[in-house]
């Protein structure tokens, strides 16, 4: 009896491996770099990602306010300030980035 209580248990638990998966492995990867969640003071401190910033948008890329200030907001936050950071142009870096090796 206690054989097949301890067979039942192992079948109801065989697609549940998630019990015993470490609680780290469970987060979701972070895909790559995004114009809309990751902040410009990692993208600066990529030398990757600042070379797409510098080749897309060399006026912004110039700006110190940019540099500095701007480190703690992302891309999009800053759209509304930069005329130059259109959709357009906001997917043109998107596009850029996402060919750039994966960060994790």
């Amino acid at each position: 009896m206690r054989r097949v209580m301890m067979a039942l248990a192992l079948v109801s638990l065989q697609g549940s491996t998630f019990l015993f998966t470490p609680a780290f492995a469970q987060e979701a990867q972070p895909a790559g770099y995004s114009v809309s969640e990751t902040l410009i003071g990692k993208l600066i401190d990529d030398p990757a990602a600042a070379a797409v910033l510098q080749k897309l948008i060399p006026g912004v890329w110039a700006n110190s306010m940019f540099q500095s200030a701007g480190r703690e907001l992302t891309l999009k936050a800053i759209q509304q300030y930069e005329t130059v950071l259109t959709d357009e142009k906001l997917a043109e870096i998107q596009a850029e980035l996402d060919k750039l090796p994966s960060k994790r």
